[in-house]
């Protein structure tokens, strides 16, 4: 199993916060970091302060050195597409190519309508969002000229210079050349498995059970094979909630700061927990190992350890090295 570790940014978490986590994360041997990009502060008091995403990556792209790096995931109605793909490649150079590429169709009404930002319906949302994926293939794959007729985007003379940093872990384009990794996902939809067929490289399944992924992994092989891809050339990843302590007391205490952090009653913290136990990494390093192969038995490739005590460093150092190398 390989792990990321996942903050949910609109905490509240400044950036020199980002920064700390980052550096921690790297140091204890996370793969890659992602943040959320949101607007709106949740959970706990919506007039805590939130940053932009890609503005954060780009920072921690200059001030760190092997974490991969990106954004799980990035709401297609936040950036216009042809923006959105000359920004990522301007990051990913900052990066020296180590930026992955997280991106959806956005779902939080809160994050658009404050900032001006239009909020049309699902179904507007995902054709942008395939016109998106397009985008992102045809500016790092097709030759210069390359011209696209989407359901709300038209491509004319198509071309991004300079393009992805070339490094050889990466996936190689139709042209030959490589390009950061391109991750859709979300709690599983027909249409959402088949966009990812057709464009990712990976899905991350959200909120879900070991057994809700196995299903949902059914689901996804079928959408590959309706299109003539090799199902295991889709890999597999799961954003977990994760929790963990030495022992039992270590877990109740981290439990109340995770009320405290919602703006809840910091009290009976375990008791609040035990309704997601069936789908978080909770508890000691016994339990949260066992419930890491279950996920593994179900398929999972890749968790991101969506940890809600971002400024609890002790906790990233914890999760690290109880779970990395070890399941």
């Amino acid at each position: 199993m390989r792990f990321a570790l996942m903050i949910e940014a609109q905490q509240g978490v400044t950036y020199e916060q980002q920064l700390a986590i980052a550096r921690r994360a790297e140091a204890a041997g996370f793969e890659a970091m992602f943040r959320s990009d949101h607007y709106a502060a949740f959970p706990g008091d919506a007039e805590q302060p939130t940053t932009d995403a890609w503005a954060v990556l780009a920072g921690l792209a200059r001030e760190t050195s092997t974490i991969r790096l990106g954004a799980l995931v990035s709401p297609v109605t936040f950036r216009h597409p042809g923006n959105f793909a000359k920004l990522v490649t301007t990051v990913d150079e900052m990066s020296n190519g180590r930026i992955e590429v997280g991106v959806g169709a956005g779902w939080n009404e809160d994050d658009h309508l404050p900032l001006g930002l239009p909020f049309p319906s699902i179904g507007e949302r995902a054709d942008l969002l395939e016109d998106q994926l397009a985008l992102l293939h045809g500016l790092w794959e097709e030759p210069a000229g390359w011209e696209y007729d989407g359901r709300q985007i038209r491509v004319r003379g198509g071309a991004l210079r300079a393009g992805p940093i070339q490094r050889d872990d990466r996936p190689l384009g139709r042209n030959g050349r490589r390009r950061p990794r391109i991750l859709t996902g979300g709690e599983g939809s027909p249409r959402g498995f088949r966009i990812a067929a057709k464009y990712a490289d990976e899905f991350n399944i959200t909120s879900s059970t070991p057994e809700s992924v196995a299903e949902k992994q059914r689901a996804l092989d079928e959408a590959c094979r309706a299109i003539d891809r090799d199902p295991a050339s889709l890999t597999r990843s799961a954003m977990v909630g994760a929790l963990v302590g030495r022992d039992d007391a270590e877990v109740a205490r981290r439990a109340d700061d995770l009320l405290r952090e919602f703006g809840q009653e910091a009290s009976g913290g375990v008791e609040w927990l035990n309704a997601r136990r069936n789908r978080w990494i909770l508890g000691t390093p016994d339990e949260a190992r066992a419930m890491v192969r279950r996920f593994g038995d179900a398929g999972i490739e890749r968790i991101m350890l969506q940890d809600f005590l971002p400024r609890d460093l002790e906790h990233i150092d914890l999760l690290a090295h109880e779970l990395i190398g070890k399941v």
